[in-house]
């Protein structure tokens, strides 16, 4: 393991808490499986006890540790992405998706994340040299201490700097630090009146300006953060930027954004790949950790044919994956397996329906109100989830999953998502439409077609389906086309109805900001309201997390009741690999799920 330290915050356990999996029928939870090499009696006890420790079998009991044991030098693994990331950099819009942060998670160092049980998170002590500490709540000031050793791979020493240019590029182009930066979100970061360093840059000061808090200030520059981590400052140089320059900023924003970094902070490093096909990591030469990793070669392979991945699996083309999306049919066919380990569990992120309100038709709150009305989300649930996973229900809260201590439904009361097209055909009656025979139009107008857009998994397919024909029964004609670049096609707007899904962590004070904020490069689907604004920058800038929470839920009410988010469910999620190897495990508290810890994973040792 590498060397963490643990913060206990019992108080965060919301939307990505971990609860009890399903362990496949033909698991083998007690060691290997057919097809896998024979191993020797461990010699010692200790390694007695992580050998008995392989498979998923003790997840619910300690989900930290599950599949532990010790690892074989060298060998290679090839871990599967169902959707190519959306660039190179997960600052920007369209690399904003949990499969770029799996795709380049060890390359850019951060300072902590969640442990899959949800209620444990971990200061990266390979980067940091102490754990962060809070200076000051007036103004609120809060430092990281970083490693005399930690170095980017090409030797030069990991500064403050490196977190003054990250902090930078994700502030609003209204801070003037950057002229052409495009963060996906940038309230957390226009927070903050300045980054600083100390004399030898291992010392970063992060001051907020007067009357800005953050509850969740151990989380800058986390693998949660928008971020996933911090870039190289010194390498803009060599590409002839002026870091200091907000203009040149910029522009190495969007050469980061597209170019396939060959640096590396982390534990792994980038030899080759590219954003369709796959990506290939080795052992950065220049780790600086405790814990290297053992591995020759890790391979993220971008697959979205899922029907193909059992064949691939069986040969050993590939090793295992942890998809963000649920497939019963995939989920079946692995559980029958004894060469693999198999868990089924709730997950970190939750589907939901979004309107784009570029397009003219949206702007009226009515026809959205109607058309989510009309849509059944129970039985959407159940009918793409429910055979494979029972447990699953609607999901009545943008931020607070029903687990959560701070959970309110605020969908139910809308009568959003009931089903109920009688409803709705009236609500749109009393707001000026009507049914021409089966064609909706509203003073003579015929109401759409609209284009309904996501990424094709069952899941998802399913899904638009039932929704297409919900919008026949209003009325009103839809198209289904399906994107195999999810960020591009939201930060590019090209859409009118999207479904996705948002993944997060147990930090949850700066969703409201992330997906709402009219200034937010989340927010797809150009929504504004000044008073959800206003709520949002309060939660992010709450002094308790209840303070946040209260906040962020009052600003869901309103984006409820305004039927600008359908939320449909929170998504059951399931992890594979192949018996071979250890320390895989899921992580249902990130979005990076199995990819969290992929410098520990390894061969089993013989």
């Amino acid at each position: 393991m590498s060397r963490t330290a643990t913060l206990v915050a019992l108080g965060m356990l919301v939307a990505g808490c971990a609860t009890g999996g399903v362990e496949g029928p033909g698991e083998d939870v007690d060691g290997p499986g057919e097809g896998a090499a024979s191993a020797e009696a461990p010699a010692t006890e200790a390694a007695a006890d992580e050998a008995a420790s392989a498979g998923f079998g003790d997840c619910d009991e300690a989900p930290n540790t599950c599949n532990e044991g010790p690892r074989a030098d060298g060998g290679s693994m090839t871990w599967v992405l169902n959707t190519r990331p959306g660039s190179w950099l997960a600052i920007s819009p369209e690399g904003g998706s949990v499969y770029t942060l799996q795709a380049l998670h060890g390359i850019y160092p951060h300072t902590g994340q969640w442990e899959p049980g949800g209620d444990e998170y971990r200061f990266n002590l390979d980067l940091l040299a102490a754990e962060p500490h809070l200076v000051s709540e007036d103004p609120f000031t809060f430092e990281f201490y970083l490693r005399e050793d930690a170095v980017w791979s090409d030797g030069t020493p990991i500064t403050a700097d490196d977190f003054i240019v990250t902090w930078k590029m994700s502030t609003s182009e209204a801070e003037g630090h950057c002229v052409g930066c495009r963060p996906r979100s940038s309230v957390a970061a226009d927070a903050a009146a300045s980054v600083e360093g100390s004399a030898d840059g291992r010392t970063v000061v992060i001051t907020l300006k007067e009357g800005e808090a953050d509850p969740e200030w151990i989380g800058w520059f986390s693998a949660h953060s928008i971020q996933g981590g911090i870039v190289p400052a010194h390498l803009a140089a060599e590409q002839g930027f002026d870091v200091d320059d907000p203009e040149q900023l910029g522009q190495y924003f969007e050469w980061l954004n597209e170019t396939m970094p060959t640096f590396s902070g982390g534990p792994y490093i980038l030899v080759e790949g590219d954003l369709e096909n796959q990506i290939i990591k080795e052992p950065n030469p220049n780790w600086y950790g405790d814990d290297a990793a053992t591995l020759d070669t890790l391979i993220m392979r971008i697959i979205d044919d899922e029907g193909s991945w059992l064949p691939a699996l069986a040969n050993r083309e590939i090793h295992g994956g942890s998809p963000p999306q649920f497939n019963e049919d995939i989920v079946r066919q692995l559980q029958e397996r004894t060469d693999v380990y198999t868990r089924v569990g709730p997950g970190p992120a939750w589907e939901h329906l979004s309107f784009n309100l570029d397009n003219p038709w949206f702007q009226d709150v009515e026809l959205r109100r109607a058309i989510f009305t009309a849509i059944d989300t129970d039985d959407i649930a159940q009918r793409t989830v429910g055979g494979g996973f029972p447990d699953v229900q609607p999901r009545t809260n943008h931020i607070f999953s029903s687990t959560s201590p701070h959970h309110i439904d605020v969908v139910t009361p809308t009568g959003q998502g009931s089903g109920d097209v009688d409803a709705a055909l009236a609500m749109l009656e009393s707001a000026g439409y009507e049914l021409d025979g089966d064609t909706l139009r509203r003073d003579g107008e015929q109401v759409g077609p609209f284009r309904l857009r996501s990424t094709s998994t069952t899941v998802r397919n399913t899904t638009m389906e039932l929704v297409q024909a919900t919008l026949a029964r209003l009325g009103i004609a839809a198209t289904i086309e399906t994107t195999d670049d999810l960020g591009g096609m939201l930060g590019g707007g090209d859409y009118d109805i999207a479904q996705f899904g948002w993944s997060g962590s147990p930090f949850f004070a700066n969703g409201a900001n992330q997906f709402w904020h009219s200034e937010s490069g989340s927010n797809f689907g150009g929504y504004a309201n000044p008073e959800v604004d206003e709520l949002a920058t309060r939660a992010a800038n709450a002094a308790s997390l209840e303070d946040a929470a209260e906040y962020a839920n009052q600003a869901a009410a309103i984006v409820a009741d305004e039927a600008y988010v359908l939320p449909i469910m929170d998504s059951p999620v399931y992890l594979f690999v192949a018996d071979e190897y250890v320390n895989v495990r899921d992580n249902p508290s990130s979005s990076l799920r199995g990819v969290y810890n992929n410098e520990e994973w390894g061969l089993a040792a013989q």
